[in-house]
Order: C-alpha cells, then structure tokens, then sequence
C-alpha cells in the first residue's frame, strides 16, 4: 500500500499539477509562517533576540506540520484505513512539484518565442526571487535553467527522499523547512537575523538529495542523450560555486549535460549579488535549453522514485 500511495501521488502530480484555487498545504504553511514571523518582529527588536525568535519559529512551524499531518493520517485511518490511505495519497501529490515546474518553466518560454520580453520577464519573476525588470532574453533562459534544475531537489527529490525515511509526515515536516526557507532564509539586512536557523536547517535537510541529483541528473542526461560524462565532471567541479552549499550540485551537473554556463551576477531585493559562474560556455545558452532542462527533471525524479521505491523494497522486504 505504501508504494502505492506514492505511485498514485506522484501520477496526480504528473496530471493535475498545482491548480491556484485547489486547497494546498503549501498556503497554509506560508500563512503559519506569515503570523509566527508577524508575532516574533513585534516582541524581538535586536539581532539576538531575532536569531532567538526565528529558532522558535522553525520549531513551531515544522512541528505544527508534522503534527497536523501525522494527526490528519491518524484520523483518517480510525474511521477506515482506505481514508487514511487517500489522506496520504492526497498530502504525498501536494508536496511534489514536478509538473509545477514543468508548467512555470513553459509559460517563461512561451512567451519567449511567441510573446514580448516584459511578458516573458513577468512569468520569470512568479518563481525566482532575483529582480527581472532588466534582464535579456539569455538572462532570463538561464534563470529558467537554474530554478528548474535547484528546484527538483527542493520540489520533488527531497521530498521523496524523506517520504522514505518517515512517512508522508515527515515529508510535510520537510515542506515546511523548505517554505521557511524559501520565505525568510535571505541573507540580506531584513532576514538575515529571523532566518537565519531557517536557511542552516534547509541546507542541512538538502545535503544528501543535493548530493543524490548530482547522479540523478547525469544518468539521466545520459538518457536523454546529452553529456552525462561533462555532467558528472563538471557537477563535481563546480559544487562548491555558490553560496548555498547544495545549490550547485544540480545547476552545475544540467550545465555540464547541457554544455552551457549558469551563476554569475544578480540583483535580489535591490541588492547586487556576484555569485561565480558555473558550468563551461561551450555554446552560448538558448530557449531550447528550457525544454531540455524540462526533460532532464522529469527523468531525474522518475529515477528518484524509481530509486528510493527499490530502497523500501529492500528494507521492508516486500511490496508493502
């Protein structure tokens, strides 16, 4: 039943995606997130008090997420195990964001080729945090290469990778680190002090399915017949080319499948920020490099799946 309920999540996540109006546990995290830091800028005013705050914070925002998941399960399964099993099989879809990606990337390169460069800078700035007002075609295509390639490890790798570990609680719990993350764990004057616990505990929950993409993508460039030996040199090469201690793994090994160069300087709220460059410039990067990045996620999470499925197998002793 359990691999089941990830096979079902993860064909409803391929299918249906994240329609906007849909309940999502996602809002409601970001909503915790929104009160708790409210609350916490009101009684902490200096550095200290604000690292104190954002600990308590992270410890309550995931543990009400593990809490509320584990709780919701339980319940479901009291009143028969096949509700437990669709509660599952629902939270399971809602933390992955496979076909979210795959959406969010294409409407960037629609409007690329068919629409104007403001629309195509408007869709670029719904799933990047860096400013997009003045960026260039080439720009904005690599933008969409990075997020789609640092965002399979964040949308749907380590999710799976903690699905295996503890259930679809800890998944959520998991979700919550990385929405946390994704809202307070800037280094810049504003969160640097509130999130600062957020962004350590995100790194620290990525370190191995960061670690994992790198393999991930290279067998799957080489299934989709790009450079799979440039993709695990130059994911190796190039991990440390970045600020986040993960980030680079994924971006540096599509830059080596793909034969192109990602990084280099970008403005975030206001702020210039000279990240290195990774990856080789063997070719100058182009729209078509969407699509194919695309195709590299979807096949390096059909291989997480594939992958941590084997290892439950394994550990469990059976189809379970």
């Amino acid at each position: 039943m359990t691999l089941l309920a990830w096979c079902a999540a993860w064909l409803l996540d391929r299918w249906l995606g994240d329609p906007p109006h849909w309940p999502h546990p996602v809002r409601w995290i970001g909503a915790l997130i929104t009160f708790t830091q409210r609350q916490v800028r009101r009684l902490c005013r200096q550095d200290i008090t604000l690292r104190i705050g954002g600990g308590i914070m992270w410890l309550l925002v995931v543990g009400v997420s593990w809490g509320t998941a584990w709780g919701a399960i339980a319940l479901a399964t009291a009143l028969h195990p096949w509700c437990g099993w669709l509660v599952e099989v629902w939270m399971i879809y809602t933390i992955l964001a496979t076909r979210c990606l795959d959406d969010s990337a294409r409407a960037v390169e629609n409007a690329l080729r068919h629409g104007s460069l403001a629309e195509s800078r408007e869709k670029l700035s719904w799933i990047v945090g860096r400013d997009t007002s003045a960026l260039q075609p080439a720009q904005i295509q690599r933008a969409v290469v990075e997020t789609v390639a640092e965002n399979t490890v964040d949308g749907v790798i380590a999710p799976l990778f903690f699905l295996l570990l503890g259930g679809a609680p800890l998944a959520m719990a998991y979700k919550a680190v990385n929405t946390l993350d994704s809202m307070v764990g800037y280094k810049h004057e504003k969160y640097r002090a509130i999130g600062m616990v957020s962004a350590r505990m995100d790194d620290a929950a990525n370190f191995i399915p960061a670690r994992l993409s790198w393999l991930l993508f290279s067998v799957a460039a080489w299934l989709c017949r790009q450079d799979a030996a440039r993709a695990l040199r130059i994911g190796f090469r190039d991990r440390r080319n970045h600020s986040s201690p993960n980030c680079a793994w994924p971006e540096a090994t599509v830059a080596g499948a793909l034969g192109i160069r990602l990084g280099g300087p970008n403005n975030y709220f206001g702020q210039r920020v000279d990240k290195p460059w990774i990856g080789d410039a063997r070719r100058e990067i182009d729209v078509d490099d969407i699509p194919r990045t695309v195709q590299l996620m979807w096949v390096a999470s059909t291989l997480a799946l594939a992958l941590f499925a084997l290892v439950h197998l394994a550990f469990s002793g059976g189809l379970s």
